[in-house]
């Protein structure tokens, strides 16, 4: 069964690779399947609108291959949405931030949650962080805001940036996303009565000053991590989580082709290039362009050889099929081992997405 499921989404693959020059609707359903597979409900539309640039720290997962949550699957980025609200703080030591994430999908679980803030240059002296979660914003002349303290971070005088944990936030505005009312941060002067810092170290909001390109490496950024279904059903099952590391998967699937030396007709790894230009997706992944899926293929003779990876059943299958093929069919070819690749795309909202999917790539075949 775990065969089966595992060579769902290389199949697909194939599919939808093969289905490129049919008729629409054989490519329309292959491309339901994978979309399915890749735990996207629909297609991200068609936009004429430039796509955002990729923040710094998404490219860095990405080509790290990695997500730094336990668990998570997912990673997006998010930036402050402008609103009335922001004329009402008009320092830069006090801010309220609103980040939109109404577009995470309802199945996906928040296993962590980064806010970063970038340093000033040449600061000094001591302050700290504070950021809240506005669990219920106040009323003028009636009512104070509910606030509910996240994390208080120590700012000293160096440069770099700050990263404070804003997950308790994140998993309520996921149950409740009628409820986010956005964070609030504060920076305030240590060893002075904990006043308001009139010069912070970090940048909280844009100045008049801040260039758009300029801004865009300085504000803040929200990184969510999340885990969805798909992901969560196959670690509670138990399944051991293939690599993450493209080049050693690429390294280990190089050393087992040239292990093989038998006939083309033998059950074996083939070369499979997916172009998304091909398939029609590369106006919505931003990397990679493509990659190599590999598919197997060939036959499962008796007897099985060792480096066929047969397991126990393959080989009497094989053996009662020599002797009555009637009887039952040979083994078939499949994947046997497969890793995950990580892909940078642009949801139905134009917010950029990380996310790894395992099972992308076929790395072993063999006789099942």
């Amino acid at each position: 069964m775990r065969g089966a499921c595992a060579c769902a989404v290389v199949c697909a693959l194939v599919a939808l690779c093969a289905a490129a020059g049919l008729d629409e609707g054989t490519r329309a359903a292959a491309e339901r399947q994978l979309l399915a597979l890749l735990g996207l409900p629909r297609r991200p539309p068609h936009t004429h609108r430039p796509p955002p640039p990729v923040p710094r720290a998404m490219r860095l997962l990405y080509d790290e291959s990695a997500i730094p949550a336990a668990a998570a699957n997912t990673a997006r980025s998010f930036y402050h949405t402008p609103t009335e609200l922001d004329d009402r703080f008009p320092g830069e030591h006090r801010f309220r931030l609103y980040f939109n994430i109404s577009g995470v999908p309802a199945d996906e679980i928040a296993r962590g949650a980064d806010l970063t803030f970038q340093r000033a240059v040449g600061t000094t002296g001591n302050q700290r962080l504070l950021l809240y979660d506005v669990v219920r914003p106040g009323r003028k002349g009636k009512s104070e805001p509910i606030l509910r303290l996240l994390d208080s971070i120590p700012l000293r005088a160096a440069e770099g940036t700050v990263n404070a944990d804003a997950l308790g936030a994140a998993r309520r505005w996921l149950k409740e996303p009628k409820h986010n009312h956005g964070l609030l941060v504060r920076v305030l002067e240590e060893g002075s009565g904990s006043t308001d810092a009139k010069f912070p170290h970090v940048r909280v909001r844009r100045r008049a000053t801040d260039a758009e390109e300029e801004w865009r490496s300085l504000q803040p950024l929200l990184m969510l991590y999340t885990e969805d279904e798909r992901a969560r059903a196959a670690r509670e099952r138990g399944e051991t989580k293939l690599t993450r590391n493209k080049r050693a998967a690429q390294r280990r699937g190089h050393r087992a082709h040239h292990r093989r030396k038998e006939a083309r007709e033998i059950c074996q790894r083939r070369p499979l290039f997916v172009d998304f230009a091909d398939v029609g997706w590369s106006d919505w992944i931003v990397a990679p362009h493509g990659y190599d899926a590999y598919y197997c293929q060939g036959d499962c003779p008796f007897p099985l050889a060792d480096h066929l990876n047969g397991t126990n059943h393959a080989i009497v299958q094989t053996l009662v099929n020599s002797v009555n093929p009637a009887a039952v069919p040979k083994a078939c070819c499949v994947p046997t081992q497969l890793s995950s690749i990580s892909m940078l795309y642009m949801d139905e909202v134009n917010n950029v997405v990380l996310k790894n999917y395992q099972d992308m790539m076929v790395v072993g075949c063999g006789c099942r």
